[in-house]
């Protein structure tokens, strides 16, 4: 769609992998706002995934979960081989991703980041994360996201 590219769908279409672009309207500060998105969407919540930059033992990486849960810091820190895992400060996340709070992509980052993709993605055949805009996802293949971000997967969702 003429209007909605960002440096994720930039590197799709580059790299001629198959997606598509939803566009929605949810305010970045509503409560359950991962929730809202997927209502919007039309899809199952736990189809939609969050990006969050965290921080490893000082290093930044980032965590991609299903909106339907939270990270569970600690299985992060032990599937990158680190002691200790905390949400980075937003401004060094959006410095590193080049996106902004609400529209960080794990796709088409400036600098690429070590990354995580929840095991859960895996189960379905299309998986929704931020197009790198507020108000944009994008449906892919789970593998093709895993492929593309370098990622490993593992149990990193909690509840």
């Amino acid at each position: 769609m003429a209007g909605q590219a960002t440096a994720a769908t930039a590197l799709l279409t580059k790299r001629k992998i198959a997606h598509s672009t939803h566009p929605y309207d949810v305010s970045p500060d509503a409560p359950r706002y991962g929730a809202l998105v997927a209502a919007a969407l039309g899809v199952p919540p736990e189809r939609v995934f969050k990006s969050l930059v965290t921080e490893v033992d000082g290093a930044l990486a980032v965590a991609v979960v299903p909106v339907t849960g939270e990270l569970d810091l600690k299985a992060l820190a032990a599937v990158l081989g680190g002691k200790r895992a905390t949400l980075a400060d937003r401004a060094d996340a959006e410095r590193a991703t080049g996106y902004v709070r609400g529209g960080i992509s794990p796709l088409g980052q400036r600098r690429r980041l070590p990354t995580v993709v929840d095991a859960s993605a895996l189960a379905h055949d299309t998986v929704y994360v931020s197009a790198g805009r507020r108000g944009l996802q994008l449906q892919l293949a789970p593998a093709d996201l895993v492929t593309l971000t370098g990622a490993r997967t593992a149990r990193i969702a909690a509840g």
